[in-house]
């Protein structure tokens, strides 16, 4: 670390703040296991749990968090938000056998003239109160200033009588929210130095919002002009556009200010996962830090460059949130792409093997965007099966269904070389390709075997839009015979299955007609 390190506190607030999300709500036992994991696993330093007096459902969860914090002597650390009500919250927060209230005053003049309909002297005086029924019950009182940011813009001097007047009530935190995000990184520095410069010896929180996309940003200044905790949420729940993240404010703290943190953050992306789960708001794919893809390299110049010598990784590695880096596959994937998923599976092709395989790859990146790792181990069987046969080609096919309506397919493909159009209906659009090929073949008198199986699957794990492997088993004179097809579309899928087996066929009919004659 450098002389400039020192300790930061993360506070989040996912269970209290982050629930005000449109559309969630944890149920208490959610509640309860994100409470645990945040302590036990992330590290976190102190949680805010709930707003006393909402249900009794809340009451029962923060009483069940609470009985487990006292037993992992972690009680200190959960806290609960509380209202300036004299004994109501916090008697609710004592039947919970909670210890910490973080009450919510008014942070700006505006605030308390119109919603209050009070002076800041008489707040204050509601304040007091409620702090020292509290203390006088054992709890730790941290203040909230609602509305912080725009009382500091609008009316400072009132910001400033509020801290004094606290300033003898042992206040643990002044929890300093910018409660609409309206602040800029520069307005962030210019007034937490000012406010930590006055009074230096009172302990601030900020607490920011993410409305202009600044969240981040603005913690990283709160913390450059002198505060040592700042507020978060998991997946940057909260409202509206919700609260600052806290794996990019706990890695952004670490990795440019060089600031200690307490968290585990080997374990963000896995808390990262059970809040989107339990929330049910989904994580964006490109989401810094905890997204599918921020570990995943796509240009095949990129993993050219990693494999040569690193060139494209970054002090921002996986590996340190239990992660690995990936590499797409694709129509903009490169040999080097192939190479570290083929050792991944612990495969050893050909070059030959490789190259086509990577045509196949690219090709089908044209249909289907992103070839999975998944995905991969159905292409290599498919391209080690297949022969050079290439008798009969398909060079365009459309295949249109209609709920009970009959469906046709319309084909071009060109035969020893001769060019064939023809059109076929059936059951399914694979019955009506079959009924068009049979068309194609039938001056030949070719002998199309039967069909006695047929199986589809996609790779475990996969997605709708996995790759589909589609496995015929054929009956003729010889036997039976197995043929596989792959692609992103099952139709076409068994289309190349039956492909394969046809050419197959052709082959041999070739091979007899040659030993015939000699």
């Amino acid at each position: 670390m450098g002389s400039n390190s020192r300790k930061v506190q993360l506070m989040d607030t996912t269970l209290r703040d982050g629930e005000q999300t449109q559309g969630v709500s944890f149920p208490p036992a959610e509640k309860v296991n994100i409470a645990k994991a945040m302590l036990k696993s992330l590290k976190v330093d102190r949680i805010e749990v709930a707003s006393a007096r909402v249900s009794d459902g809340e009451k029962k969860a923060v009483a069940s968090i609470n009985q487990w914090a006292a037993e992992e002597g972690l009680l200190g650390q959960v806290e609960v938000l509380g209202f300036v009500d004299h004994t109501k919250s916090v008697d609710w927060i004592i039947d919970t056998g909670g210890k910490v209230l973080n009450l919510l005053a008014k942070g700006s003049e505006k605030h308390c003239r119109e919603q209050l309909k009070k002076t800041l002297s008489q707040h204050l005086s509601d304040i007091k109160e409620t702090i020292s029924y509290a203390q006088q019950n054992g709890l730790t009182v941290n203040v909230y200033l609602e509305d912080w940011s725009n009382g500091y813009l609008n009316s400072p001097e009132y910001v400033f009588a509020f801290v004094s007047a606290l300033s003898d009530c042992d206040i643990q935190h002044f929890m300093l929210p910018d409660t609409l995000g309206v602040m800029s990184p520069d307005e962030v520095y210019r007034s937490l130095k000012d406010m930590v410069s006055r009074f230096p010896n009172q302990q601030f929180d900020f607490h920011p919002h993410n409305d202009y996309g600044l969240a981040t940003a603005n913690a990283v200044m709160a913390v450059k002009a002198g505060v040592a905790s700042i507020h978060c949420t998991i997946n940057c729940l909260g409202e509206r556009a919700g609260n600052a993240s806290l794996a990019e404010v706990a890695v952004v703290l670490k990795d440019k200010l060089g600031m200690q943190l307490a968290i585990d953050e080997s374990n963000i992306h896995k808390l990262s996962q059970i809040v989107e789960n339990f929330s049910g708001k989904r994580v964006a794919d490109n989401t810094p830090i905890v997204g599918a893809d921020v570990f995943t390299q796509t240009s095949g110049i990129h993993a050219d460059g990693d494999k040569k010598g690193g060139l494209y990784q970054t002090d921002l590695s996986p590996e340190r949130f239990d992660r690995k880096r990936s590499y797409a596959l694709g129509k903009m994937s490169g040999k080097a792409s192939l190479l570290k998923n083929i050792e991944e599976l612990g495969l050893n092709l050909s070059p030959e093997n490789q190259e086509t395989v990577l045509k196949r790859i690219v090709a089908l990146g044209d249909s289907k965007e992103v070839i999975t790792p998944e995905d991969l181990p159905f292409i290599i069987a498919d391209v080690l099966e297949s022969g050079e046969y290439n008798h009969l080609e398909l060079l365009d096919c459309s295949t249109t269904s209609g709920f009970d309506l009959e469906s046709t397919a319309s084909i071009r493909v060109k035969l020893f070389g001769e060019v064939h159009k023809t059109s076929g209906s059936g059951n399914g659009g694979f019955d009506a390709f079959i009924m068009a090929i049979k068309k194609v073949l039938q001056h030949r008198q070719f002998d199309f075997p039967k069909l006695v199986d047929y199986e589809v699957r996609i790779p475990k794990g996969g997605k709708t839009n996995a790759l589909t492997e589609c496995t015929i088993t054929w009956l003729s004179e010889d036997g039976t015979s197995n043929t596989r097809g792959v692609h992103s579309n099952q139709v076409f899928a068994s289309i190349l299955a039956t492909l394969r087996m046809i050419n197959m066929k052709l082959q041999k009919e070739q091979e007899t007609e040659k030993s015939s004659d000699s």
